[in-house]
């Protein structure tokens, strides 16, 4: 075996041990097998986590084809492991052109079911490669902006499957969003500029679950936080927060660092960069890299590598600004990602979800579904086992009060 495959199993099985309930789902569906016969396409940023939940919908009788949802985000080591067990398409630094080559490769599987990330498998499937999608029973999506352009589609009456948003069941946006992208966004941005939080000032670029994860992590590590928002209730939940909120082109004056997390396009412009405080360090938390204006930074600035995952862009008014993984998802290009734990739970829902759908799909129309109730709590009530926490129950007394039955 070589070192990178080697390299790949030892990630996969260390998640495995900090991963219960997937493993506790897998036991439990390992003999009846619920997905044999289902061919399941998988575009989802691919590394030790991914690679774990991908191994227990194989095991659960799935046929299965994996590739990441993000060119920078694949790890080799993880992927080449993988490979061993399921056709995998992906590898680190992949240009945009191999990219989406990879995407049509695993659609090539024409699949039952489909688990997204970001809506690329499914743009295509409405669009490019419509064909592939004669058999799809369903699509799971893990992300606030493939959620976003499936009910676009929903909208303009052209989804064409049932979609479930797993990215808005509460184990996942409570959990996900809030813990696992505050904690990872940090983790990669320290580890790539092995700078000081504490005393600094951090603009954070929408305050949603994952903002408003950053944003706690930020003060939790010593830093001042400025919140930029559209939505007046989410800026005014900010302020209750005891957070400063000020329109990004006057907070970023003021940034050591500034993190976009928003799932929209020019969240932060190229006109705002120019006001940036010099020597300001960029990252985008946002699953696309359209959140900051990276184009116009590269069209108009004097840009050099100064570590990995990080370059000085000399801007045309002689500042500079530091921007972190091209703008790409910073936690996950250069990082390792939301930690096992909280992945658990995640993929838990995407693996139940996917069962659901393979039950239920051919009976539903073509709209955007929630995760369904006793999904989202089944998988808390697991999460509480695998803690050894025990909860109270309602008294049938109390249910009644309750109009519960």
């Amino acid at each position: 075996m070589s070192e990178a495959k080697k390299s790949g199993w030892e990630k996969i099985q260390w998640v495995r041990d900090h991963m219960p309930i997937l493993a506790l789902l897998e036991g439990r569906y390992a003999k009846e097998k619920p997905l044999a016969g289902k061919r399941i396409s998988m575009a989802i940023h691919l590394e030790a986590k991914t690679a774990r939940l991908a191994l227990a919908i194989k095991a659960l009788g799935g046929e299965v084809a994996v590739t990441s949802s993000n060119p920078l985000s694949a790890k080799d080591d993880v992927a080449q492991a993988l490979a061993e067990e399921m056709p995998v398409y992906a590898r680190g630094e992949a240009t945009e052109e191999e990219y989406q080559e990879f995407l049509r490769k695993v659609l090539s599987l024409r699949p039952h079911l489909v688990l997204d990330d970001g809506g690329d498998l499914s743009h295509l499937l409405h669009g490019e490669v419509r064909e592939l999608g004669e058999e799809t029973m369903g699509i799971c999506e893990e992300t606030t902006t493939g959620v976003i352009r499936l009910k676009k589609l929903e909208r303009e009456g052209k989804l064409r499957f049932p979609a479930v948003a797993v990215n808005d069941a509460r184990m996942k946006s409570l959990f996900d969003n809030r813990y696992g992208t505050g904690q990872s966004v940090w983790d990669a941005i320290m580890r790539t500029t092995n700078l000081l939080l504490a005393g600094k000032t951090v603009v954070v670029v929408g305050y949603g679950w994952c903002g408003k994860g950053i944003a706690q992590r930020a003060r939790g590590l010593g830093a001042e936080v400025i919140v930029t928002e559209v939505d007046p209730v989410k800026a005014a939940e900010a302020v209750m927060e005891g957070f400063s909120v000020a329109p990004v082109r006057e907070a970023i004056a003021h940034a050591d660092f500034l993190v976009t997390a928003t799932g929209c396009i020019d969240a932060v412009t190229f006109a705002n960069i120019l006001a940036a405080k010099d020597g300001c360090i960029l990252a985008n938390a946002g699953h696309f890299d359209v959140e900051i204006d990276v184009r116009s930074i590269y069209a108009n600035s004097r840009v050099r590598k100064v570590r990995d995952h990080l370059e000085e862009c000399l801007l045309p008014n002689g500042k500079r600004v530091y921007l972190l993984a091209r703008g790409r998802l910073v936690n996950l290009v250069a990082g390792d990602g939301h930690p096992a734990e909280i992945m658990d739970l995640s993929f838990s829902l995407q693996l139940l979800s996917l069962l659901w759908l393979a039950r239920e799909g051919g009976r539903l129309s073509p709209r955007v579904y929630p995760v369904p109730k006793e999904i989202d709590e089944e998988v808390a009530r697991l999460f509480l086992q695998s803690r050894g926490v025990a909860i109270d129950t309602l008294t049938p007394k109390q249910r009644e009060y309750l109009g519960l039955g």
